[in-house]
C-alpha cells in the first residue's frame, strides 16, 4: 500500500506510548512492516486487533528495539513520563517516528533525500513551500512530521524522491541516525521552555536538526537572533555548508500568498534548499507563482465590501502574530485565547498598525491591560461570533482594509485546535458575505 515491504521489520519489537493521531499512525505503519508492537495510552488504548499487536501497560521494555513516545509526552522535563524513565533504566532508545522513517527508507534501499525544517515560527509555510516546489517540478515528494501526516505514515519514495519533514523541538530531541541532505533553522524565540528548561535547552534541541550532516549537505539558518547566529557558527565549524539568511537584508517577497518580510526568509530558505537538491530557476519561478499558501497562516479567506478577511489562526504566540501585523499597514485585529507567559508586550512596535483590537477567549483581560497601557483602542468581544462582525463594521467605518485574525494565543480554551479556530473564522466570514452586506464599499470611501 505505501511501498514498504510487509516483512521489512520482521523480528523487531517496538513499544509505542501515546495513541493519539501520531501514535496510532506509528502503530499502523510498524505493523504494516511486520514488526511486533506493544502499545499503550493511559487515557485511550483502543486500536483494531492485530496478531502482532499487544495493548498493555508498558511495564517492561526488555528486548524492545526502541520506545516511540508521542511528541506531547515528555521524556525529560518538566517531569519525565514513567515509561521514559523505564526505558533509560533498561537501556532502550527513545526515538521519534521521523527517526524510524529514515531507518526504514534506508533499509528499503531508497536513497531519497531528507529535508528537515525547524524554527519557532515559519516552519509550516517553509515545509509546504519546499514540497510544492518539488511537486510542481515533477519530483516525487511528500511532506509531513509536525505538519499534517505523521512521518511514519509517509510512503516509500524512489531514489530521486524528497521527504520534507517539519520538526518540532520535541521530535528533534529523539533523533539518532537521521541524516538531512538539507536542513533549515529559521529563527529562535522563547517557546516550549517548560519542556527544555530554558532558552539554552531549547536552542540545543533545535540544533539537533543539523546532526549527522556532512560537507556535501546544506544548512540554511536565519541569523536574526543571537541563538541562531551561534548555531550557524557551530555548524560551519564542523565543515557543513551554511547559508545565512538575515530577514533585514532580504527584499520583501512580492507574492499574493506570501506577504510580509518574514516570508522573504521562508522563500529564501525554500529556494536555497530546492536549488541544492537540483531544481533550476525556471522550476522555482513556476512553483512560487502557483503556491496556494498555507491554510490558517496569513490566508486570505474572502473579501466583502472591499475589506479582506485574513486567517492567521496558526499564530499561537506573539512572535508569530508580529509577522502578521508587520505585513499590513492598517488592520482591525482579532486576538485572544490562552496567552503565552510573556503575553503581547513584545508586539508594542506593531501597535501602530492596529485600528482597533477585538479580544476573545480566556486571557482577553490580560491582552486588554497591555493594549490599554499603550493607548490601543480595544473591545472585549468574548467570542469569534461577536468579534468578526464587530471588526468588519469598524473596518468599514474607519476605512481599514483588513480584518486580521492573528490571535497571539493558543486556542484550546474555546477550540479543539488552531485549525478548528481558523475554520470557525472562515465560516463566520462566509456568513457575512452570504448575508449580502451592502452600502458604501471601502473602495468607494477611499475614492471619495
Amino acid at each position: 500500500m505505501n511501498g514498504f515491504s510487509p516483512s521489512l521489520l520482521t523480528g523487531e519489537r517496538y513499544a509505542v506510548c501515546g495513541l493519539g493521531r501520531n501514535g496510532a499512525a506509528v502503530v499502523h505503519a510498524l505493523l504494516g512492516m511486520g514488526a511486533q508492537v506493544q502499545a499503550w495510552d493511559d487515557r485511550n488504548a483502543d486500536l483494531p486487533a492485530h496478531p502482532n499487536l499487544t495493548l498493555a501497560p508498558l511495564n517492561d521494555l526488555s528486548g524492545m528495539t526502541a520506545l516511540i513516545l508521542s511528541p506531547g509526552i515528555p521524556h525529560l522535563l518538566p517531569k519525565a513520563h514513567p515509561v521514559a524513565d523505564l526505558a533509560r533504566v533498561q537501556g532502550i532508545q527513545i526515538l521519534s517516528d521521523a527517526e524510524i522513517l529514515y531507518r526504514v527508507v534506508r533499509k528499503s534501499g531508497s536513497k531519497a533525500a531528507f529535508v528537515a525544517v525547524t524554527g519557532t515560527n515559519g516552519k509550516s509555510t517553509t515545509t509546504a513551500l519546499i514540497a510544492h516546489l518539488f511537486t510542481m517540478a515533477g519530483r516525487p515528494c511528500v511532506a509531513g512530521g509536525n505538519l499534517g501526516t505523521a512521518s511514519l505514515a509517509l510512503p516509500l519514495l524512489s531514489d530521486d524522491g524528497v521527504y520534507v519533514i517539519e520538526m518540532s523541538s520535541y521530535m528533534l530531541e529523539r533523533l539518532d541516525r537521521f541524516h538531512a541532505s538539507a536542513a533549515c533553522l529559521l529563527n529562535l524565540t522563547p517557546d516550549h521552555l517548560d519542556r527544555h528548561g530554558d532558552m539554552t535547552g531549547y536552542a540545543a534541541a533545535k540544533a539537533h536538526v543539523f546532526d549527522n550532516m556532512i560537507s556535501g549537505d546544506l544548512a540554511v539558518i536565519g541569523t536574526d537572533d543571537d541563538w541562531c547566529r551561534a548555531i550557524a557558527s557551530q555548524v560551519a565549524a564542523r565543515g557543513v555548508q551554511v547559508m545565512e539568511l538575515d530577514v533585514d537584508t532580504l527584499p520583501p517577497f512580492e507574492g499574493p500568498t506570501l506577504p510580509g518580510r518574514h516570508n522573504a526568509q521562508n522563500v529564501g530558505a525554500a529556494c536555497a534548499i530546492a536549488r541544492h537538491l537540483g531544481l533550476d530557476e525556471a522550476a522555482l519561478r513556476d512553483g512560487l507563482k502557483s503556491f496556494p499558501g498555507l491554510e490558517h497562516r496569513l490566508q486570505k479567506v474572502t473579501e466583502c465590501d472591499g475589506v479582506s478577511f485574513i486567517n492567521d489562526s496558526k499564530a499561537t504566540n506573539a512572535e508569530a502574530a508580529s509577522k502578521a501585523l508587520a505585513s499590513y499597514d492598517r488592520v482591525m485585529w482579532i486576538a485572544g485565547g490562552v496567552a503565552k507567559a510573556d503575553g503581547i508586550e513584545s508586539l508594542a512596535p506593531f501597535f501602530g498598525h492596529i485600528g482597533q483590537a477585538f479580544l476573545i477567549g480566556q486571557d482577553a483581560g490580560t491582552l486588554a491591560a497591555t493594549l490599554a497601557m499603550h493607548g490601543v483602542p480595544f473591545q472585549q468581544c468574548g467570542t469569534l461570533e461577536n468579534a468578526v462582525p464587530a471588526a468588519f463594521s469598524a473596518a468599514l467605518a474607519q476605512t481599514v482594509p483588513v480584518v486580521l485574525l492573528s490571535p497571539a494565543c493558543a486556542s484550546f480554551d474555546q477550540f479543539r485546535s488552531f485549525e478548528d479556530r481558523g475554520s470557525h473564522f472562515l465560516h463566520i466570514c462566509d456568513n457575512i458575505v452570504k448575508s449580502g452586506h451592502s452600502g458604501t464599499t471601502l473602495t468607494q470611501k477611499l475614492e471619495n
